[in-house]
């Protein structure tokens, strides 16, 4: 576990690929719980030590995700959330070349529970939510593309539905319509920068994630534009 931020009120961990936020279904130790081990670790807590989940990001998604340390910090970060001024940035790589270099996708989307997997609908169907992201091409190899991408609005795999329905599935989503798996069983998505008015102290936070260690990824980011 990779700790890139910290204060009194907040911590902001690099997920790796693979690991969950929260507990689900599979019974698998959450990153939640692994921090909270960590923070009694660190300074010595006795008893149960708070650790509160703002937000999420993918099983197979790797990145930046915001943890609370204190109560306070965790309704006031919701409270951000809620209003949208949390500012995140992710990074993508696929395999085809999006149409334009750059642009907007706005797409209504629906999340069937069933399958656990979000669908690009008509905007009258029921249920369905809106969702809207920039993305701009910033790198690209021989065979891939890197996508930066800001997110707009926050919906369950938006950026996988979104990307693939541009014709764009992310390397290694097999899930939205990737040829292959990725070795590490992730996909080339990553919650890179995230940046916000701290809730508390009214400082700027600006983080962003490293570069994961991967020759592709590598490989891409040495040719950014």
């Amino acid at each position: 576990m990779e700790v890139v931020y910290e204060d009194n009120h907040l911590i902001i961990v690099n997920k790796a690929c693979g690991e969950i936020v929260q507990g689900d279904r599979t019974g698998d130790e959450p990153l939640v719980e692994t921090l909270k081990q960590w923070i009694k670790i660190k300074y010595n807590k006795p008893g149960n030590v708070f650790c509160g989940v703002t937000h999420r990001i993918d099983r197979p998604t790797c990145g930046l995700v915001v943890f609370a340390r204190t109560s306070k910090g965790l309704s006031r970060m919701n409270d951000l959330f809620r209003r949208g001024e949390v500012h995140k940035t992710y990074w993508a790589i696929v395999k085809n070349r999006p149409p334009k270099e750059c642009g907007t996708l706005v797409n209504y989307l629906l999340s069937v529970e069933k399958n656990n997997k979000t669908h690009v609908v008509d905007a009258k169907t029921p249920g369905a939510q809106r969702a809207e992201l920039n993305y701009r091409v910033i790198a690209q190899s021989d065979n891939y593309y890197l996508l930066e991408i800001e997110l707009l609005t926050g919906r369950k795999h938006q950026i996988r539905a979104q990307l693939a329905h541009m014709g764009c599935p992310i390397k290694g989503d097999l899930k939205y319509g990737a040829p292959r798996s990725n070795p590490d069983g992730g996909i080339s998505l990553q919650s890179h920068r995230i940046h916000f008015v701290h809730p508390v102290s009214k400082l700027n936070v600006d983080v962003t994630a490293p570069v994961p260690d991967d020759t592709l990824w590598q490989a891409l980011s040495i040719a950014i534009k």
